[in-house]
C-alpha cells in the first residue's frame, strides 16, 4: 500500500475554504477535460462521446477526494487518499493493458493539475481567502497528483511484468508443444495464446545452455527457446528459429560460430518437430566440439545409411566378408584403402594423398584387394554395396 501523503494529514483547510470549491468542481473538471483533450492528442479520441462523460467525472470525483481529505479535521485520511490511489493504480494498470506507455497518462495529470490549481485558485481568490492560504493549498494540490502519478507509474509496471510472466510461460509451453509434434489445432491454439505470429518454417537449433542464453537477442525475436526439452542430451538446450533458409541460412551458421551448435534442417513450422530429431541424431552421431556447427544439410548420406544400424552392420559384415582371413592392421589398412578407392573412383593419386601414403602403396594395397575379392570389385551391386557399407564408420547394432 502506498503512504497516504504526510502534508494532507497534517495540514487542513477551514470550511469556509473547502465549500466554494467543492460547488465549482463540477465547472473546474469540465474545463480540466478540455484542457487535457486539446494539449494530449493521445487522448483527444477517448475522451470523446460516452466515455468522455465517464472520465469527467472520474476528473470531478479525484478532485473532491483530495478536498475531502484537506477538509477533514482530526479524521484519518489513509482511507479516501487510499481509495484515489488505488483508482490511480488501476488506471496504469490499464494503460498497459492497452499496449500504450506512460507519457500520455503521466502529461495528462500535469495537465490536469495546471488546470485544477488555476481554476481552483480562481475560486479561492473570489472567496477572499488569504494569499498565504492559497499558497499552500498549492503545494497540497500538486503533491496530491505526484502521489496518484507514482500510483499509476506503479500499476502500469506491475501490469507489464505480470504480462511479461504470463506470455513467457505461453511461449515456453508453445515451445514445448512444437519439440513434442503436438497436432496442428493444438500449435495453432498455442501460439494465439502466447500472441506468437508464426513464421512459414522453424529450425531447430542445439546448443549449450549457456550459449542459447547469450545468442538469443542476436536472432529473430520469434526464436522460441527451450532449454531441458531433451532428456538423452542434458544440458543442451533447443532454439526454434524462424525463416533462416535460403541466404539467411549462412548468417545463421555465423552467429552459431564458436557455441558448439548443431543446426537442423528448415520445416514447416507446424511440423518443427522433424528439424529437432534430425538436429538430435546427427547430434549423436557428431557431437559438436571445438566452436564447430554442425550443419544437418551436410550429413544427410550418412543419416540415409545410419537410419538401421542393425542393417548396415549386417551389409558391412556381408560386404567385408572376403577381408576375413586377414590380419587386423593389415585389414584395417586394407578397408581403409578400399574405402578411398571407392570414393575416388580408382584414382590412384587422390587416394595416396588422401591416406598419405605412396602412390605404390596404394597399387600394393589394391593387388591385394583384388586377389580377395575377384571380380566382385567389377561387380555394379557389390560395388554399391561396398560404398554403403564403408560410408560411415561402424555403428555398432
Amino acid at each position: 500500500m502506498i503512504e497516504p501523503l504526510r502534508d494532507v494529514r497534517s495540514y487542513r483547510l477551514p470550511a469556509e475554504v473547502v465549500n466554494p470549491l467543492r460547488h465549482g468542481l463540477p465547472e473546474v473538471a469540465v474545463q480540466t477535460l478540455a484542457a487535457i483533450t486539446m494539449e494530449v492528442p493521445a487522448y483527444a479520441d477517448a475522451f470523446s462521446g460516452v466515455l468522455g462523460h465517464k472520465i469527467e467525472r472520474a476528473v470531478q470525483a479525484a478532485l473532491g477526494t483530495f478536498l475531502n481529505l484537506v477538509a477533514r479535521p482530526g479524521g484519518d485520511p489513509g482511507t479516501p487518499l487510499a481509495s484515489a490511489l488505488e483508482g490511480a493504480y488501476a488506471l496504469g494498470r490499464g494503460e498497459a493493458r492497452s499496449g500504450r506507455s506512460l507519457d500520455a497518462l503521466l502529461s495528462a495529470y500535469r495537465v490536469g493539475a495546471r488546470v485544477a490549481w488555476r481554476e481552483l485558485a480562481a475560486i479561492s481568490v473570489r472567496s477572499g481567502t488569504p494569499a498565504g492560504t492559497i499558497a499552500d493549498f498549492a503545494e497540497l494540490v500538486f503533491a496530491y497528483i505526484d502521489e496518484l502519478s507514482a500510483a499509476s507509474v506503479a500499476g502500469h509496471a506491475d501490469e507489464l511484468a505480470t504480462t511479461g510472466r504470463i506470455r513467457l510461460r505461453h511461449l515456453q509451453q508453445l515451445a514445448q508443444a512444437l519439440v513434442a509434434g503436438e497436432p496442428a489445432h493444438v500449435l495453432q491454439a498455442a501460439a494465439e495464446r502466447a500472441e506468437w505470429p508464426p513464421p512459414q518454417t522453424l529450425t531447430a537449433v542445439l546448443l549449450p545452455e549457456r550459449s542459447s542464453r547469450s545468442l538469443i537477442d542476436l536472432l529473430d525475436p520469434r526464436t522460441l527457446p527451450l532449454a531441458g526439452a531433451l532428456p538423452d542430451l542434458p544440458g543442451t538446450a533447443v532454439l526454434l528459429v524462424p525463416d533462416p533458409q535460403g541466404t539467411s541460412r549462412p548468417h545463421l551458421i555465423r552467429l552459431l560460430t564458436g557455441h558448439n551448435a548443431v543446426i537442423g534442417p528448415a520445416r514447416p513450422w507446424l511440423r518443427a518437430q522433424g528439424s529437432v530429431e534430425r538436429a538430435v541424431r546427427v547430434h549423436q552421431l557428431h557431437t559438436p566440439g571445438r566452436g564447430v556447427v554442425v550443419d544437418t544439410e551436410e550429413h544427410l548420406a550418412e543419416l540415409v545409411v545410419t537410419a538401421d544400424p542393425g542393417a548396415l552392420a549386417d551389409l558391412r559384415d556381408r560386404a567385408l566378408a572376403p577381408l576375413a582371413g586377414e590380419r587386423g592392421a593389415a585389414a584395417a589398412k586394407l578397408v581403409e584403402t578400399l574405402r578411398s578407392w571407392l570414393l575416388h573412383h580408382g584414382r590412384r593419386e587422390d587416394v595416396a594423398a588422401e591416406l598419405f601414403v605412396h602412390p605404390q602403396t596404394v597399387r600394393y594395397r589394391m593387388a591385394r584387394l583384388r586377389e580377395l575379392y575377384g571380380e566382385r570389385l567389377k561387380d555394379p551391386q557389390w560395388v554399391l554395396a561396398l560404398t554403403i557399407a564403408l560410408a560411415v564408420p561402424v555403428v555398432e547394432a
